[in-house]
């Protein structure tokens, strides 16, 4: 009778032992990817940049030199469809980049096939993470939910223009955000093709932090008027959670952190948040995202007429309607993800 007991009792505690570390194995797998991501998004287009002329500076210059060749003959590539490897975006690995957060998708309506789609992300946050995480890769069942559709994120020009990185960024389908990638993409790539863009930029990073709802939009006005071009339906796409993943350091006007920022703005029209995360081993500060729960809803689609070229007048007034659609959309999904009644977005 006692050996019985002893045994089970074995059994019970190896049992516990056994979950115990499998969810934190799980765990540290999360921080893991989650760190492999971050560096991707901060850190991989510099480093691309110093690998290519460690190799242009060493004895293996000739890589570089067949690079260069590479990067002249798929200069292209960015503003024609990209080139997605599909095995890289399915991977079971951004399965654990989902759980790290977690990150959810949500759909409200069908897309009807044989159409093209604008999907119109916001907010920006620091990074757009969830674009990553729930519109580019499998982690959150996308393809499942909308079924025969290719999502296509977009992103700036520039970036395409670092060594190695931009291989990285068109291996996961990423396109440039430029009237001309979005006229290909929009009439040289066929149907059922959902375009994603983050209208909002850098000037939008720097409005978020926890608890924020600014929106920069009241002037971008660019995709409109290229929806109207095509007669492509206006997806507002709102991410709950998206702010709260990085806490910024917010400069108080006439301070000197203020005024580098509106240098930069000014020049550049880029200037750099001054943002900060979790940490690894032990540091309090960092460069992860807070484990805070995101949830990207998917609304429904705005009809648009197609205008080949289509006044300031008519851009204003769908303009109007997609702003309406968007805080329609806010205010219908705000309570079911833990914000207040009396939380709104700003349209600044």
């Amino acid at each position: 009778m006692a050996i019985t007991f002893f045994s089970v009792t074995l059994k019970k505690y190896f049992t516990a032992l056994k979950m115990f570390f499998s969810k934190r194995c799980r765990r540290n797998l999360e921080t893991f990817v989650t760190v492999l991501w971050t560096f991707s998004v901060f850190l991989v287009s510099f480093t691309g940049v110093v690998l290519f002329f460690c190799l242009l500076c060493s004895s293996y210059y000739y890589l570089a030199l067949f690079y260069v060749v590479w990067f002249v003959y798929d200069f292209k590539t960015c503003e024609q469809g990209g080139r997605a490897i599909g095995c890289l975006k399915r991977s079971k690995i951004w399965d654990y980049l989902r759980d790290y957060f977690p990150a959810k998708l949500h759909k409200t309506e069908d897309f009807e096939k044989n159409n093209n789609y604008m999907l119109i992300y916001h907010p920006h946050g620091i990074a757009a993470s969830a674009v990553f995480t729930c519109l580019t890769t499998g982690g959150t069942g996308v393809s499942k939910l909308f079924e025969g559709f290719t999502f296509r994120p977009l992103t700036l020009r520039c970036f395409f223009f670092c060594p190695f990185s931009r291989d990285y960024l068109t291996s996961f389908g990423l396109c440039a955000a430029s009237k001309e990638s979005i006229h290909h993409l929009l009439t040289k790539c066929g149907t059922n093709n959902a375009l994603v863009l983050v209208v909002g930029g850098n000037r939008e990073a720097l409005e978020a932090n926890p608890g924020n709802f600014n929106l920069v939009l009241s002037r971008r006005k660019g995709f409109v008027k290229l929806a109207l071009q095509h007669g492509t339906p206006l997806v507002p796409v709102y991410s709950f959670g998206e702010t709260d993943l990085y806490s910024q350091i917010m400069p108080q006007p006439g301070s000197k952190l203020h005024a580098f920022q509106q240098i930069m703005l000014t020049h550049l029209t880029f200037a750099p948040p001054f943002f900060y995360g979790l940490g690894l081993f032990g540091f309090k500060y960092g460069i992860l995202p807070y484990r805070k729960p995101v949830n990207v809803v998917v609304g429904s689609p705005l009809k648009v007429p197609t205008i080949l070229d289509p006044s300031d007048d008519e851009i204003n007034e769908w303009h109007k309607k997609y702003v309406d659609r968007l805080v329609d959309h806010f205010e219908k999904h705000k309570l079911q993800f833990g914000l207040k009644e009396d939380d709104h977005l700003n349209i600044l």
